[in-house]
């Protein structure tokens, strides 16, 4: 039986690409999103890749979902945390609802979203979590308070997890993309987006894809041995 592989966010953007690669790597995959139904309907016409409506947000709908999920599609052996926002702006003017909907989502999502399956894959003897952190969670960035405190925390979170999981054959990793051309990315200014490529040794912009490749790489039983560890994927912009 395929292994059952959950990505959060994953009917959009990076999200998407990886659903579509553990897919065609033989797994089962469950993508869930939060509010745009019409595009979560056509993510799952075209690719067959069932889809999951909840807020990663919210433990109790994290809860649910996560048992719906694995009544219909089995025990989930591969969690992949890609969900998140930004509310970006300069510190002095962040609100503390920006501050606390960027929290909420993108590291209180994380532990929403493994712990609930976490006991499973303990009984199982197997599992790999992989969280989707960022390039502005090690380096930190300009009206970015918010998000880059979350970003660096996911880090904290796969180190921790990784320590207490490897008795129990279950490994913990990130991955720190840098620009990709992602839509909301390509939504910029051309301007502002060829200031960003300037910065980018590689002189482009990563692909969806080449984050899905690593994720798929650390799903394997080929990465058996690798825990704790951040893959960064930032095309040389970074290096820690």
């Amino acid at each position: 039986m395929a292994r059952v592989a959950l990505v959060t966010g994953g009917s959009r953007g990076i999200g998407e690409a990886i659903s579509k690669a553990l897919k065609a790597d033989g797994y089962t995959v469950a993508a869930t999103y939060a509010g745009n139904d019409e595009k979560a309907a056509a993510f799952s016409d075209a690719t067959g890749i069932k889809t999951y409506k909840w807020n990663v947000a919210d433990y109790e709908a994290s809860q649910a979902g996560i048992a719906r999920v694995e009544e219909e599609l089995g025990p989930i052996d591969i969690v992949v945390a890609n969900a998140g926002i930004t509310r970006d702006a300069p510190f002095h003017k962040m609100t503390p609802e920006q501050w606390k909907e960027v929290i909420d989502t993108n590291l209180t999502g994380v532990f929403n979203t493994i712990h609930p399956i976490w006991p499973g894959m303990r009984e199982r003897g197997f599992g790999r979590i992989i969280v989707i952190s960022s390039i502005n969670g090690q380096k930190g960035q300009f009206a970015q308070v918010n998000y880059a405190a979350t970003k660096a925390g996911d880090l904290g979170i796969i180190k921790s997890l990784a320590q207490e999981g490897a008795a129990k054959g279950i490994t913990a990793n990130a991955i720190c993309p840098g620009y990709i051309a992602t839509e909301m990315v390509m939504a910029v200014p051309e301007k502002v987006r060829e200031k960003i490529i300037s910065m980018i040794p590689a002189g482009r912009l990563g692909e969806p894809e080449e984050i899905a490749r690593c994720v798929t790489f650390l799903a394997s039983d080929d990465s058996s041995f690798i825990n704790g560890s951040t893959i960064s994927a930032n095309g040389g912009q970074f290096f820690v």
